[in-house]
């Protein structure tokens, strides 16, 4: 049973006083960010498909989506004519994947392959960029020196000084990788001008849409890289979460809302930023984000009292069922989340529930 208590609320300084004096309202979304993650983009589904069959229907203006690795995905699946039965075809393919006990980055690449083919199955990429409204945009890296070896000790050694760097400061990390923004070709997403990390960007086409999008997913170590993407520079592309991990960008949305549907209550920065607790996005690129996020009382009702994690394929070893039958109750949960969200903007009362997000 939904309650409005199963979600966190949380707004930077602006969008805390545009949604404490209105409400939230459809059209006061400009954009959206959609985190890296792994399998805990499961529990955002059901919230997906209110969004982007329901609360979105009828929109004349352009809504930007900016997502790395699952976060891409999850807004390729939106940008589909049908947008709930490619989330279904996305979430079951995802929740099928299996693997043998020592799995080579070529397996679980063929396996990312495999689910990428049944999510965009039923019509033509290039479709994906006529969407009425929706605006889809993919984030990547491009790798430099060791990094971009599919050598696995040569790889090791380039990830290894990137998070030795990056423990002094995070621009470091443009040592190592080249931020890629592959975005709509009609418009650019309203991002102002990124200092920190230099942004190559490119147009989605029909012919690299699905290769930006396994770049985008494509985990360093763990998968192969996707190399010389049509369109784009020479070279190997990885996960966009490496720099991006939970999209601290500069959105320039004035007078309207960055919208996050996350799986926790705290934005890191970049992949190697996960342990590193004093490491903050940036307080000017959050003035405008409303991040919506499971409560840890919903979380305490999970299987094993949290949400899916790629940790899960060493917890099930040898007993993917119970793995499948894990993933499928979090899902079947996290439908309250999408029912909570939808009577707080309804009823007007999301203006009682947000809360200030923490500021660096």
């Amino acid at each position: 049973m939904a309650a409005a208590s199963d979600l966190t609320i949380l707004a930077g300084p602006k969008a805390y006083e545009l949604i404490r004096e209105g409400g939230l309202a459809p059209q006061q979304v400009a954009a959206m960010a959609g985190a890296a993650g792994g399998p805990k983009w499961l529990i955002l589904g059901h919230l997906d498909r209110l969004l982007f069959s329901r609360w979105f229907a009828g929109r004349q203006t352009p809504l930007f989506l900016v997502g790395a690795s699952s976060g891409a995905w999850r807004f390729a699946a939106a940008c589909h004519r049908d947008p709930v039965a490619a989330i279904d075809r996305f979430e079951r393919a995802y929740i099928d994947q299996s693997y043998s006990p020592r799995p080579t980055p070529d397996e679980i690449s063929a396996q990312g392959r495999k689910i990428q083919c049944r999510l965009l199955s039923a019509q033509p990429p290039e479709s994906l960029l006529q969407h009425p409204f929706l605006r889809l945009n993919v984030l990547a890296v491009r790798c430099k020196g060791f990094a971009r070896s599919e050598r696995r000790p040569l790889q090791a050694t380039g990830l290894g000084a990137a998070y030795l760097a990056n423990l002094v400061h995070r621009g470091t990390l443009v040592w190592f990788f080249e931020r890629t923004l592959f975005h709509d070709p009609r418009q650019r997403p309203p991002l102002r001008r990124m200092n920190e990390f230099s942004t190559r960007q490119v147009a989605l086409r029909g012919d690299n849409l699905p290769a930006a999008l396994m770049a985008s997913g494509s985990i360093p170590y763990i998968m192969r890289g996707v190399p010389d993407i049509a369109g784009a520079p020479r070279g190997v592309y990885r996960d966009g979460g490496i720099i991006d991990y939970h999209l601290d960008l500069p959105f320039n949305t004035p007078n309207r809302i960055t919208l996050m549907l996350h799986y926790t209550d705290r934005i890191i920065p970049g992949w190697f930023d996960k342990r590193l607790t004093w490491r903050k996005p940036r307080a000017g690129h959050m003035q405008n984000v409303l991040l919506v996020a499971p409560s840890p009382q919903f979380v305490e009702r999970l299987p094993h009292r949290k949400i899916p994690d790629r940790n899960d394929f060493y917890l099930f070893q040898g007993r993917d069922r119970e793995r499948v039958r894990s993933w499928q109750r979090a899902v079947s949960e996290s439908r309250a989340l999408a029912d909570a969200f939808w009577t707080l903007v309804d009823n007007g009362r999301i203006r009682d529930q947000v809360r200030r997000l923490p500021m660096a």
